[in-house]
Formats: structure tokens, C-alpha cells, sequence
């Protein structure tokens, strides 16, 4: 006789192996960071999974420009602005922690990285080029569009600096990304535009030290970006919750043998990712 095994799939959210698994572990290390980096990549690191993402998050992902601006919700007077800036990151750096944002699966993500890539380009000569940078930047985009497709994703070009010898490569990297840009992985805001003086370097009222951003530059950024934001869809629900599922696993023996998870059973329908209620008749 022909008996059937049902498993109900309840819609509830669960973390993902204790969450351990969304963040970069205490081991890694990446190359292109200073002694400092290195230690405060992993004091933030603490610091997010306490704090972890919910999902229909708005996240500004970034160095100590982004993680500068503090309270983003505050700045922005919006719910659920969330910031997960690190001083001293690299592209690498963001590239390593991506799990978090891919499993929780905010409404939007804005990324502005690279500009300590480039710092590093010309001081310590680690990073390769200008185009590395460019295409890792790129690759973040690509990789939480693929992972995340529900999320938008804004890659905002690097801001200008006070200094000369950053110039080129920031109009390098800036220009890769706006010759790649394709709206259906990304869309392009242009900070640096909305940052240059006349010569393209940073304006001088919006920094005290020709890199990092003053209070007026905070709210220039505000300024920038607010109505992308106010614009963005109402979330209704979680993609990562569907509706009750059930599974069909069919095994023909006597219609007294025992159940046992030790015997073959054929899989008819499956779909995750959800805990599962056994349910025999």
C-alpha cells in the first residue's frame, strides 16, 4: 500500500545557523588593511552581529565616510536607515562581508567604497590599479543583485579629495563604473559631481582635512539623496517567506510497518527554506 509522508512548511523566519555564518569570522584577514583597520574591521564586525540588519532595511555600506554620518536615520528622519561603514575598508574588505546583507535582504543598499583603495595605491603600492578597485565595486553590485534580487542597489561615485595625486584615480575608478553601470544591476549616483569644486577637487567648506566629510558635507549628502529614499516601494513582505508549502515523499510498504527516517523515501515536491511539521495519515 502506498502511504504518504506530508511535510508542512510554516512560513517563519529563522537565522541562519545562529547567525554565526553572515559575518566574516575573527581569523580572516584582509591584505590590503592597515595594523588599525585590521582590528577595527573586526570591533565593527562584533558590533553588527549584535545589532544584525531586519529585513526592509535601507543600509549605507562604506569606510569612515559612511560610517562618519552615525545615525542615518536620524539624518535622513526615515525608519530602519541602517549603517554599516567601517574606517579604513577597502573594497575587499566589503566584498568579505556581504553575507549579511544578502541573507537579510534589505530594501536598498547604497555602497560608496574605494576611495582607501586608493590611498593605499599610493602610499603602500598594494593594491594592483585603479581598475581593480573600479571592478570590485562593480562585483559587490553584482553579487548582491544575484543573491538579493529584491534589493536595489546604489553605487554612488567616489567623492573627490583636496589632493592632486588622488585625482586621476578617482576619475578612473568613477568612470569605469559609470561605463559599466546597467540599471538592472545598479543604479549610479553621482556624489562626486554634487562634491568638486570647479577643479574637481573637493569644496573646501564641505571637509576639515580634505578627505573626510564636515557636518555641511553630511547634509550635502542628505540633500543629494533624500528624495531617492522618501521614493523608495513600501515593503509588504519578505521574499524570503512564501506560502505554506507541503511535501509529498511517498514509500510503498505494509500498511503496519513503523516509520522510520532510515527508509528510502521518494522526494515529490520541495521548497525551502522553512522548518518542517511531519504530518503521517
Amino acid at each position: 500500500m502506498i502511504k504518504k509522508l506530508f511535510f508542512i512548511l510554516f512560513p517563519i523566519l529563522i537565522y541562519a545557523q545562529d547567525n554565526a555564518d553572515l559575518y566574516p569570522p575573527d581569523s580572516l584577514t584582509i591584505a590590503y588593511h592597515t595594523k588599525w583597520t585590521k582590528n577595527h574591521y573586526k570591533e565593527r564586525i562584533a558590533a553588527f552581529k549584535e545589532d544584525p540588519l531586519k529585513f526592509g532595511d535601507i543600509v549605507f555600506i562604506g569606510n569612515s565616510i559612511t560610517e562618519g554620518g552615525k545615525n542615518w536615520s536620524e539624518k535622513f528622519n526615515l525608519p530602519n536607515v541602517r549603517n554599516r561603514g567601517i574606517s579604513g575598508d577597502v573594497t575587499d574588505g566589503v566584498l568579505k562581508r556581504l553575507g549579511e546583507i544578502i541573507y537579510f535582504k534589505p530594501k536598498a543598499v547604497f555602497l560608496l567604497i574605494g576611495i582607501n583603495d586608493l590611498f593605499n595605491l599610493y602610499y603602500q603600492k598594494q593594491i594592483p590599479s585603479a581598475k581593480y578597485v573600479g571592478e570590485n565595486i562593480l562585483k559587490i553590485a553584482h553579487i548582491i543583485k544575484q543573491k538579493s534580487p529584491s534589493t536595489l542597489v546604489y553605487v554612488q561615485t567616489l567623492l573627490p579629495t583636496d589632493k592632486d595625486f588622488m585625482q586621476n584615480n578617482i576619475d578612473q575608478v568613477n568612470a569605469l563604473v559609470k561605463a559599466q553601470h546597467d540599471d538592472d544591476i545598479f543604479q549610479l549616483i553621482d556624489l562626486n559631481k554634487a562634491f568638486s569644486d570647479e577643479q574637481g577637487f573637493l569644496k573646501k567648506e564641505l571637509s576639515e582635512d580634505g578627505t573626510h566629510l564636515n557636518k555641511k558635507g553630511y547634509e550635502l549628502w542628505i540633500t543629494t539623496e533624500k528624495d531617492i529614499l522618501k521614493a523608495l516601494p513600501v515593503t509588504l513582505k519578505d521574499p524570503r517567506l512564501n506560502p505554506i508549502k507541503a511535501i509529498a515523499l511517498d514509500q510503498t510498504q505494509p500498511e503496519d510497518s513503523s516509520f522510520s527516517l532510515n527508509q528510502s523515501w521518494r522526494l515529490s515536491y520541495f521548497f525551502e527554506p522553512f522548518p518542517l511539521c511531519f504530518v503521517r495519515y
